[in-house]
């Protein structure tokens, strides 16, 4: 089972470099003269290969740290392994099946008439720009759980501009946003809001994370606020979705779960994301929690709506220094 395992790995990142060198000659018969038509097949081909890699990687940690300790256990590294393939998997099927319809249909037309309109160029461009963040989040995805198996890690603490990070993420969701029809807006409290001393890498992944989440469940509005008191800063981010019910708020952050699975639907997630957030809120010193409401007042009116609020400390040099 580990041979298959270590061949499995190898072999995802063998894929991955295939593709990135093969861009070029994949691309070229759609787009003959130009040069971005080798961007989105490089770009899926160097996320197949890091997530390859990483896997890899993890897995000959993980050995190495069982041969160190003495303990051999195949069947619980192989479904945990196993857990992270698919959960992954999932995550990537989706922004690729989207990518390939665009390009399914450019290459009917080009078939047909033999040429491109410039609305089906544009159409599969912003595809690729749309789904370039879902690409980005699994990466990062996958990185961080790898860090997470290290119970000994520590933030890596540095002056952080945390408006500046809250912006590139709204920055980068509000394409996505537009496509689904979504309003997302952002803003702090004091506008001149200074430097934190936090782990940036960590904070600009628990808000992607909270954002991707708010995308996929909001109505038409996502807001997303940044505000501070005399020792924390906070960071909101609100959505007009349906909101999750009061049953289900004990289990949002539970690693696998979604709203889609008490109702045995399709997943839109592979409900990784808030989990992620909400542990390496932890490990960052703060706290990560969930409101939300779905009900109607007395008049009918409806008010639905979810509210993550994470909360960390303006200066966590102390904290990590004495662990």
């Amino acid at each position: 089972m580990l041979r298959i395992f270590r061949r499995a790995s190898v072999g995802v990142a063998g894929l991955g470099l295939l593709l990135i060198l093969l861009s070029p000659i994949i691309g070229e018969p759609l787009f003959e003269g130009t040069l971005w038509y080798i961007e989105p097949i490089a770009y899926i081909g160097g996320g197949v290969f890091i997530f390859g890699a990483i896997w890899a990687i993890a897995f000959y940690q993980n050995i190495a740290r069982k041969n160190q300790l003495g303990v051999s256990d195949d069947r619980t590294w192989s479904q945990v392994t196993q857990d992270y393939f698919d959960t992954f998997a999932h995550d990537i099927g989706r922004p690729l099946r989207r990518i390939l319809g665009k390009q399914r249909e450019a290459r009917a037309l080009l078939n047909e008439t033999g040429e491109l309109s410039s609305k089906m160029i544009s159409e599969l461009l912003e595809e690729i720009e749309n789904q370039a963040p879902n690409f980005r989040l699994m990466i990062e995805n996958v990185r961080v759980l790898v860090d997470l198996e290290d119970r000994t890690a520590v933030p890596a603490v540095e002056p952080v501009d945390v408006a500046a990070i809250v912006r590139n993420v709204s920055d980068r969701y509000r394409p996505i946003a537009r496509e689904r029809g979504l309003d997302l807006s952002w803003w702090c409290e004091p506008s001149d809001f200074g430097l934190v001393y936090c782990d940036g890498s960590a904070l600009d992944h628990v808000i992607t994370n909270l954002v991707d989440n708010a995308t996929k469940f909001a109505d038409k509005h996502i807001e997303i606020r940044l505000t501070r008191t005399e020792s924390t800063f906070l960071v909101t981010v609100w959505d007009d979705g349906k909101g999750i019910s009061e049953s289900h708020i004990p289990h949002v952050f539970d690693r696998g779960w979604t709203p889609e699975f008490s109702a045995r639907a399709e997943k839109q997630s592979s409900g990784i994301g808030l989990f992620i957030a909400s542990t390496l809120s932890e490990r960052c010193g703060g706290k990560l929690l969930v409101e939300s409401k779905q009900a109607s007042d007395s008049t009918g009116v409806i008010d639905h709506h979810t509210t993550f609020n994470l909360s960390l400390p303006l200066d966590n040099r102390s904290k990590v220094s004495g662990r």
